[in-house]
């Protein structure tokens, strides 16, 4: 599974970083570091409601696989 994170420094030095795969998990930060933190938290955020309410994900999330050992 591989979300990609786009991130970008805006003109007034405020950091945006987005996963365009999930709808909504954009978020701002001060610092490069803090924008990636909140949006890889965010993802996870989105990622376990979505499995929750029983949503659709993401065809890279969907093949997510989990195994019992």
């Amino acid at each position: 599974m591989n979300l990609q994170i786009e991130i970008e420094r805006e003109n007034d030095g405020r950091w945006i970083a987005e996963v365009e795969d999930l709808a909504g998990v954009l978020v701002y930060g001060e610092t490069r570091d803090e924008a990636l933190q909140k949006v890889k938290t965010l993802a996870l955020r989105v990622i376990a409601d979505r499995l929750e309410n029983g949503e659709n994900l993401p065809q890279q999330i969907e093949s997510l696989v989990f195994e019992t050992v």
